[in-house]
């Protein structure tokens, strides 16, 4: 009996010290963290204007005006962009609905884009696998460019170099591809940022 005692006093002290540490000391040490070291980001790397938030950098935004860059297409439900149903289509390359879909994207995007030669950029088709993917590639954006030009009554050059300066490179030089923010590029040219 005073061995089971001894071992449930032992069990007792190692659950009080365990949730002590995992459950308040270390999501403590992690928020401080996080709030001292990278406050933007823990904060949902929010864009504001004017005391106004204006959207996150992380996640995606609908627009479908003319004088606006497209983002890539969401898979979320039932609204796109939707962040708290992130996910992809799950469909396989062979399902008739995603090959639908692709060829409705695609008739849609060069009706909207008459003055953009070459094929569809492939990201302009296709959701990302979280469904809320803020960027577009370099070629997606100059795609578009024509279009955003003539929907706002500036010269191609004037938007593309508008672009050029929101085009990130790659991380670190090497991971990643160059991307473009959508929503960061959208309110450039309105004016915003």
């Amino acid at each position: 009996m005073k061995m089971i005692r001894e071992g449930l006093f032992v069990s007792l002290r190692a659950f009080v010290l365990f949730t002590l540490l995992t459950g308040l000391a270390y999501p403590f040490l992690v928020l401080l963290i996080g709030q001292l070291g990278f406050r933007a980001q823990a904060q949902g790397s929010l864009i504001t204007a004017k005391g106004a938030v204006l959207g996150s950098e992380w996640i995606g935004q609908n627009f479908e005006q003319e004088q606006y860059f497209w983002p890539r297409p969401s898979a979320t439900s039932p609204k796109a962009y939707n962040g708290e149903a992130s996910s992809g289509s799950n469909f396989g390359p062979l399902h008739p609905d995603l090959k639908k879909a692709f060829a409705e994207r695609k008739a849609a995007l060069q009706a909207a884009n008459p003055d953009s030669s070459g094929p569809v950029p492939l990201d302009l088709l296709t959701a990302s696998g979280s469904g809320l993917d803020p960027h577009i590639s370099p070629e997606a954006a100059r795609y578009q460019v024509a279009r955003v030009a003539r929907a706002r009554h500036l010269s191609v050059d004037e938007v593309q170099q508008v672009v050029d300066r929101f085009t990130q490179g790659r991380q670190l030089g090497f991971l990643g591809e160059e991307r473009v923010n959508v929503l960061k590029l959208n309110l450039a040219l309105d004016g915003v940022l």
